[in-house]
């Protein structure tokens, strides 16, 4: 990827072109965008001051910037610079031509095998990179994951992200039906909260639907604190066999990203290409 310029250049607007909205959140905004003298091609995420006052979510803005400025990884978005102006704060960040991940599984409905052991490979490859940095996501999901170009995934959205050296956190948050049981019973978590994701998302990737939904809040609760979930028939063994491995109500008892990487499963079926 060509690169813009370094962190000594203060941005302004006018250093860039701006093209078609991405997506919108409650905050801010996201724009295709090319920087003008460089010609790069870039994301550029605008968040509105006031909102941001609003909702008191300065600080974890800050903390996505500070955390995703020091993650470098073929499989996590890269954050290539930011800057502000009286109204809005700016994230230069890297262009992931086919959107989130969300959107594939919308159209097809649900993944083959091939592509769901790729996706789970690639993301526990990030996730290492992001866990030796003492960085916990906590919102591993497919509309946080982006992917690139040439199929590659991106994993994005670090508002929920913690940099946590303790590895151990009380505060809940993340999606719903993402929530491992842990953070439910409000208990201590620590990075095990993200493989506890890999596993429902390889479930609902292979299904269309993750494993806990339910008609109401309540019920999804309670069944992922009971653990209660039933594979669809088409499901394979391999697949339900890692995922097991992964939802386990004990954070303790989860293998470990290295085990889900060399599961029989992932290596029969993911595609181990390396994207730079």
């Amino acid at each position: 990827m060509a690169s813009i310029p370094s962190e000594e250049k203060i941005f302004t607007l006018d250093d860039f072109q701006i093209g078609r909205p991405l997506g919108k959140g409650k905050f801010g905004r996201v724009y295709l965008a090319r920087e003008k003298k460089s010609k790069v091609i870039v994301a550029l995420k605008v968040f509105f001051k006031s909102q941001l006052e609003k909702y008191n979510m300065e600080p974890q803005l800050r903390r996505e910037i500070e955390i995703q400025s020091h993650l470098q990884h073929p499989h996590v978005l890269r954050l290539l610079n930011y800057f502000w102006d009286s109204r809005r704060v700016y994230l230069i960040l890297e262009f992931a031509a086919r959107g989130e991940l969300f959107k594939e599984l919308q159209k097809h409905g649900k993944l083959s095998e091939q592509r769901t052991a790729t996706c789970i490979y690639q993301l526990c490859l990030a996730l290492k990179h992001c866990h030796a940095k003492k960085v916990i996501h906590r919102d591993i999901k497919p509309e946080n994951i982006l992917v690139g170009l040439n199929g590659e995934l991106k994993i994005a959205d670090f508002g929920w992200s913690v940099h946590a050296p303790s590895n151990k956190r009380k505060t809940m948050c993340g999606t719903l039906d993402y929530l491992p049981p842990e953070m439910i019973d409000t208990d201590y978590y620590d990075e095990k909260v993200d493989h506890w994701s890999i596993g429902v998302l390889c479930y609902e990737l292979l299904v269309g639907n993750p494993p806990f939904e339910s008609t109401s809040q309540q019920l999804t609760y309670k069944k992922i604190s009971s653990v209660e979930y039933v594979f669809p028939s088409h499901v394979p063994e391999g697949a339900r066999d890692l995922i097991k491995k992964l939802l386990c109500k004990n954070p303790k008892e989860r293998i470990t990203l290295d085990e889900v990487i060399n599961h029989h499963w992932i290596q029969e079926n993911a595609d181990k290409r390396v994207f730079k």
